[in-house]
C-alpha cells in the first residue's frame, strides 16, 4: 500500500475553493413566488424578508423586478471564510421595496432594510422608496445599519421619498450607519447610490454617527433633500464614551446639489444645510466632490463644546452657488467645538451674482489649519450680500489658518477679506494687514465656460503653476478629473492642466 502523500499548496487551495463554491447557495425572490417554495429560480420565494431570515454566509439572493411592500431585517451574518450575504437585483430587472402601507417604526429608527449588528452584508441594486411617519419618535429610513460589525456594502441603490411629515420635530434618514457599541462598525462602503427627495427634519440624508471607522462614501448622487447631504459625526452620544467618533474614511467623487433647509420648519426655514458636513470626524479625506446649490458647500466643525474635527483634508473639490459659504471650518459660535489640522487645498470655489455665500469661512475654535492652492471667484458682491473672499467671525490672538498660493477674483470690482474683525479691500491690503497670502494672485482664472460651469482653466490662466506642492498626502494623487496632480509644478484649483 502506497503511503498517503500530503497535498501540495496549490492542490489544497483548489480543493478548498471547490468546497467553498459548493457551499455557496443561490436563492431567488419574486412577486409571483411563495415562501413555502425552495427559493430556486423556477420556484422562488415571495418575500425579501423571508430570504433575509434564511440566507447564511456565502449566499446570494437575487430579487426579481416588481414592488415589495415590506421591510427587511437580516437575521444572519456572512463571514470572511464562506463569504458575504449578498442581496441584489436580478440582471436587467429592478426590485422596488416600497414602504406604502408598511408600519413605521415602533417608536424607534427603522429602515426598509435593517442590518443590526451583522457583518459581511451587501445590498445592491434596489429602489427603496415611500416610507414615512408623522410621529415624533418614529424615524423612517431607507437603510439602517446599527450596532457593531464589519464589511457592509450598500451599492447602486435608488433611495427616495423617505419622509417625516412633521419636520419641526421629526426625523427621517436615507442611509443611517450608527456605531453604538464599544466594538466599531468598520469597513463600510456606500457607493453608486442615488438618494433624493427626502424630508429628514432635524437629521441628514446619508449619515454615519458614533463608533464607525474605515469607511468610504464614493460616487453617490445626492440631491433635492431638506437637510445635510452627507454627514460624518462625532461626540453626539450615539457611541459610548471614548468610542463616539466617525473616523478614518474617504468621501469622494460624489455629486451633491439642491441641499437646503429653507423649506424645513425645524430650522425656521433658514439656510443651514451643508452638502458635506464633518461634525466631529477625524482622519477623513473629502475629495473630488461636486457640490452646488447648497446652503453650505463643505463644512468641517464640531457642534459639541470642547471637541474638534481633526486631521481632515478637503481637496480637489468643485463648490459653487451656495447661500452661506463654499467651504466653512470651525464652530458656529464660541460655545461650540471647532476644527484642528484642516487642510483646504486645490479647491475651485465660485459664487454667481445670485448666490449669497462667502468663499471661505473661518469660524470659532479653529487651529493649525491651511488654505492653499485654491481658486476663489466671486460675482456676488454686486448683489449687496456675500462677496467676501475670506471671512471670519472671531478675533484671533494667533492665526488659526495659514493662507498662500491662492488665486482670487471678483468681477464685481469689490474684492474684500474679513480677518480678525477687520475688513480689507484688495488682495494687497489683506497681504499687508493680515500677513497672509504673500504668494497668492488676484486675477481672472479664465474658466473654460463659466456660464456652463465648466471650471477648468485656460492655458494662460494665472492659476497655472500657481500652487505649491504640499506633498501627495495633502494634495492627493489626482485632480478633480482624475489627472495626475503632481507633474512639475502644481496649479491652483481643482484641475491640473
Amino acid at each position: 500500500m502506497k503511503p498517503i502523500q500530503a497535498l501540495s499548496s496549490v492542490a489544497l487551495a483548489l480543493l478548498l475553493a471547490g468546497a467553498h463554491a459548493q457551499a455557496a447557495t443561490t436563492y431567488y425572490v419574486s412577486t409571483t413566488g411563495n415562501d413555502a417554495n425552495p427559493g430556486t429560480l423556477a420556484a422562488p420565494w415571495r418575500h425579501i424578508n423571508h430570504a433575509a431570515s434564511v440566507a447564511a454566509a456565502g449566499a446570494t439572493v437575487y430579487v426579481r423586478g416588481g414592488v415589495y411592500n415590506e421591510y427587511v431585517t437580516f437575521a444572519k451574518s456572512g463571514n470572511a471564510t464562506a463569504g458575504p450575504i449578498v442581496f441584489q437585483n436580478y440582471a436587467g430587472e429592478l426590485p422596488i421595496v416600497d414602504g406604502t402601507g408598511v408600519n413605521c417604526c415602533g417608536g424607534d429608527m427603522r429602515g426598509l432594510f435593517n442590518v443590526n449588528s451583522k457583518s459581511y452584508i451587501t445590498i445592491n441594486g434596489f429602489e427603496i422608496r415611500n416610507y414615512a411617519s408623522g410621529t415624533k419618535n418614529d424615524e423612517p429610513a431607507g437603510i439602517v445599519v446599527i450596532g457593531s460589525g464589519t464589511q457592509i456594502k450598500l451599492l447602486n441603490n435608488k433611495i427616495h421619498d423617505i419622509k417625516t411629515t412633521i419636520e419641526k420635530t421629526g426625523n427621517a434618514h436615507g442611509i443611517a450607519v450608527w456605531g453604538t457599541g464599544t466594538t466599531p462598525y468598520s469597513q463600510i462602503t456606500i457607493s453608486g447610490n442615488e438618494v433624493y427627495n427626502l424630508k429628514t427634519g432635524q437629521t441628514e440624508t446619508v449619515a454615519l454617527d458614533g463608533n464607525v471607522t474605515d469607511f468610504s462614501i464614493t460616487g453617490n448622487l445626492i440631491h433635492d433633500n431638506s437637510n445635510i447631504g452627507i454627514d460624518v459625526i462625532g461626540f453626539q452620544g450615539t457611541g459610548p464614551d471614548g468610542y463616539d467618533q466617525v473616523r478614518n474614511g474617504t468621501i469622494a467623487d460624489n455629486r451633491i446639489y439642491n441641499i437646503t433647509t429653507t423649506k424645513n420648519p425645524s430650522y425656521n426655514n433658514e439656510p443651514s444645510a451643508g452638502g458635506i458636513y464633518c461634525d466631529g470626524c477625524a482622519n477623513v479625506v473629502i475629495e473630488r466632490n461636486l457640490i452646488r446649490n447648497a446652503d453650505l458647500g463643505i463644512e468641517v466643525a464640531a457642534e459639541t463644546g470642547g471637541e474638534k474635527s481633526s486631521n481632515v483634508t478637503v481637496r480637489n473639490n468643485l463648490v459653487y452657488d451656495t447661500q452661506l459659504a463654499n467651504i466653512s471650518i470651525g464652530g458656529y459660535d464660541a460655545s461650540r467645538g471647532g476644527a484642528d489640522r484642516v487642510n483646504v487645498v486645490n479647491n475651485t470655489l465660485y459664487q454667481s451674482a445670485s448666490a449669497k455665500g462667502e468663499g471661505f469661512q473661518v469660524q470659532f475654535n479653529t487651529t493649525n489649519s491651511v488654505f492653499k492652492n485654491n481658486i476663489v471667484f466671486l460675482s456676488n458682491a454686486q448683489s449687496g450680500t456675500g462677496g467676501h473672499m475670506v471671512s471670519n467671525v472671531a478675533t484671533w490672538t494667533t492665526s488659526p489658518v495659514a493662507f498662500d498660493n491662492n488665486v482670487y477674483f471678483n468681477d464685481a470690482g469689490n474684492a474684500t477679506w474679513i480677518w480678525n474683525n477687520k475688513t480689507y479691500t484688495g488682495l494687497g491690503s489683506f497681504v499687508s494687514g493680515a500677513k497672509q497670502d504673500a504668494r497668492s494672485k488676484f486675477g481672472n482664472p479664465l474658466f473654460f465656460n463659466l456660464a456652463g460651469r465648466d471650471l477648468r482653466v485656460s492655458a494662460n490662466s494665472p492659476a497655472v503653476g500657481a500652487g505649491t506642492n504640499l506633498g501627495a498626502s495633502i494634495v492627493g494623487a489626482t485632480d478633480f478629473a482624475g489627472a495626475a496632480r503632481v507633474i512639475q509644478v502644481i496649479d491652483a484649483g481643482a484641475y491640473e492642466r
